[in-house]
């Protein structure tokens, strides 16, 4: 899935009012060139993964909101394009630039190497997210975690594992009180997880 109408029909956008139909299609234009020429670690494209995580705020936990849609799509768009901010502000104005930006690790930002320091600074910046951004973040790692098995790299996948089960899963289980689509991204979640221990075992 590399063509804007294909994201748009997957975000549902034709059904949405306006102005968020409008929002909607800058949305899937941004993402379309933002994510371009990317490529997971499994060698896909890496559209392919903001468009899942929206299926799974849709259909798996039952979230319509466009506002939330479009920031599943886009919750990696500065961290792999940190250049791209001004564009998305245009686009979509600042407050969502600002949540964009809350959701991505300070050192991607910055456009620098990881340090020591940023694990401890990137597991607070999340402990402090809203219930939306929790929401998208939470089924970003549920995409993530099924797409583990296709990595062809074995440090990625103990690495990916080690920050679920030190940040993720006990996130996940705090805040699943907050609201019915935590809870489901927390049973998701942790399901997943033990699918994935399983088979590794």
């Amino acid at each position: 899935m590399t063509d804007s109408p294909a994201v748009t029909d997957e975000l549902g956008v034709t059904g949405w009012p306006e102005p968020e139909r409008e929002r909607g299609r800058r949305a899937t234009a941004l993402a379309t060139s933002i994510y371009a020429g990317h490529v997971r670690d499994q060698g896909t494209p890496y559209l392919n993964h903001p468009v899942r995580v929206v299926a799974i705020l849709k259909s798996e936990l039952g979230m319509s909101d466009p506002e939330l849609l479009i920031l599943g799509l886009l919750h990696d768009a500065l961290e792999i394009s940190p250049s791209a901010e001004p564009r998305v502000e245009s686009d979509l104005g600042n407050d969502f630039v600002r949540r964009l930006r809350s959701m991505t690790p300070d050192h991607r930002l910055e456009q620098r190497p990881k340090q020591s320091q940023d694990v401890d600074a990137w597991h607070n910046k999340i402990r402090a997210l809203g219930p939306d951004e929790l929401l998208v973040r939470l089924a970003d790692r549920i995409d993530n975690l099924r797409d583990l098995r296709n990595s062809p790299d074995p440090d990625r996948r103990a690495r990916f594992l080690a920050s679920l089960t030190q940040t993720y899963l006990p996130l996940a289980e705090e805040f699943r009180v907050v609201s019915t689509p935590l809870r489901a991204a927390y049973e998701l979640l942790s399901t997943e997880y033990r699918q994935q221990v399983k088979g590794a075992a």
